[in-house]
């Protein structure tokens, strides 16, 4: 039954800008302090109070809206959207209706191998609300206003999402971007980025949009999964015995993984929107947007395609680790500025720097190697002065307890630099051969895979220091006799 029906499923995801003060007023608009201590006149709306324009939250906005193709709108307004809720001071919202200050663009995702376009309607800035508590007290609901007036892109996108899985996906690549872009941290469990999900249902074939439910604050791509698939399955039901699906505003409950209705949903007229009477409209020079688009940072998708180009030459699995997180792919692309081996540069942070910031709980910016370091050590392994396995086995954590020392100076220190001499190796493949006649005798009746075994005591008894290819070489010699 479920099989017969498609869902549909718009966005409106709400992204809190990485701004110092709110959007319309000074006041901290940092998280985690205690409740009702960043607020002022102005964000608890007291009368005769006017707003001011916060202009880092016009150049995130654009920032953002040119990461995603859009239209940016060189005059942009401000409206009131009003309606009436305990943690909403003023009674109303500071907003853009009428005019957004981006229109148009998308976003690129990759869902089962295959690149799908998402289309974003517009984004909107505006001011958050405070925070509703019910969990602490018996009797009372509580209310915090420090997320009041904190400011927020509204990103809105068209209909172009078909599974929880998409949005999944879809939200992480958004939260990729926005943190690419110093707009915002992503940080879902904080409230920081949170989305609206509107969920319909229609038969397989059919053109025609059914009923929208939207379920508001999802902040965890989790409960944003459980929430449409109960929504679907919901809707479908409904349907296949005869009803019809009610447009409503939906809250969900992550302990059960049901959703319910909060209010019937709301229409735009229903919010009775006008001009924000003490707002000027925005007015967007060119040499603003020019200066907005000459500090952009490199985006993911630019530097995943510059990690699998010629000049790199990573497969697309290593390339999309590596540019999963900013601060890696940059600390990566900085590494390679000082080594050729663009390849051993990126297995050396995927299976040894970021495990490193995983058991650490740090950024790989607090690696205590610098990556001008990094490259000599790499250097060593190229050049055949260390063994790879001697570099990662006990060079690389040598390194990162003295990382004031060169690479060199410690893998002398530590007795680690390979050697060709022949004098030495000889007399160790004389001991070796002479340790072992049986594995002789076995390896010139054709057992040529012990030659593993000699390299390896040749390896043991050197300390490492035995030059791989001089001392095979050497090996096939004498036992070749």
């Amino acid at each position: 039954m479920y099989d017969q029906y498609e869902t549909v499923i718009g966005l409106e995801v709400h992204v809190q800008l990485a701004t110092q003060s709110k959007a319309f007023c000074r006041d901290d608009a940092g998280f985690g302090s205690d409740p009702n201590t960043h607020v002022s006149p102005v964000s608890l709306g007291y009368p005769g109070t006017l707003p001011r324009l916060n202009r880092q939250q016009v150049a995130l906005a654009v920032r953002l809206g040119l990461a995603l193709g859009c239209a940016i709108n060189r005059r942009n307004a401000f409206d009131r959207k009003n309606y009436f809720y305990p943690d909403l001071p003023k009674g109303y919202q500071i907003t853009q209706d009428r005019q957004p200050i981006c229109i148009g663009g998308t976003l690129a995702i990759e869902v089962g191998g295959e690149t799908k376009i998402v289309r974003i309607h517009h984004i909107h800035m505006e001011e958050d609300a405070g925070k509703l508590v019910h969990d602490t007290d018996a009797r009372h609901s509580l209310v915090d206003l420090n997320r009041a007036g904190v400011p927020l892109l509204e990103i809105v996108t068209e209909p172009d999402l078909r599974s929880p899985e998409e949005v999944d996906v879809f939200m992480t690549a958004m939260r990729q971007l926005v943190r690419y872009l110093d707009v915002s941290d992503g940080n879902m469990e904080q409230g920081s980025m949170r989305c609206d999900c509107n969920v319909s249902v229609r038969r397989l074939g059919a053109t025609k949009l059914g009923e929208r439910c939207e379920i508001k604050n999802l902040n965890s791509m989790r409960y944003a999964r459980r929430a449409i698939e109960f929504e679907r399955r919901r809707q479908i039901d409904l349907l296949e015995s005869g009803g019809r699906v009610s447009q409503q505003t939906l809250q969900f409950d992550p302990v059960n993984g049901t959703t319910s209705p909060l209010r019937d949903k709301e229409d735009a007229h229903d919010y009775r929107y006008f001009p924000e009477p003490d707002l000027l409209p925005v007015e967007l020079v060119e040499t603003f947007l020019t200066a907005t688009r000459s500090a952009m940072p490199p985006l993911p998708w630019e530097l995943k395609a510059r990690f699998m180009s010629e000049g790199f030459g990573l497969s697309e699995y290593d390339a999309q680790l590596l540019t999963e997180d900013k601060n890696t792919a940059f600390f990566y692309s900085e590494l390679c500025d000082y080594t050729p081996n663009k390849k051993s540069a990126a297995n050396l942070v995927i299976n040894k720097l970021l495990p490193w910031c995983t058991e650490t709980g740090l950024e790989i910016a607090a690696f205590p190697v610098s990556p001008m370091a990094l490259a000599a050590f790499i250097q060593l392994i190229d050049e055949g002065k260390v063994s790879a396995a001697i570099a990662y086995q006990r060079l690389l954590p040598a390194l990162i307890a003295r990382p004031e020392l060169p690479a060199a100076d410690l893998a002398q220190e530590l007795q680690l630099i390979q050697t060709t001499d022949d004098s030495f190796l000889e007399t160790l493949a004389d001991e070796v051969l002479a340790a072992f006649p049986d594995k002789v005798a076995d390896y010139r009746k054709g057992k040529k895979g012990l030659m593993g075994f000699f390299m390896g005591e040749m390896m043991r008894r050197s300390k490492g220091q035995a030059e791989p290819k001089t001392a095979t070489a050497l090996l096939e010699r004498k036992l070749g006799g």
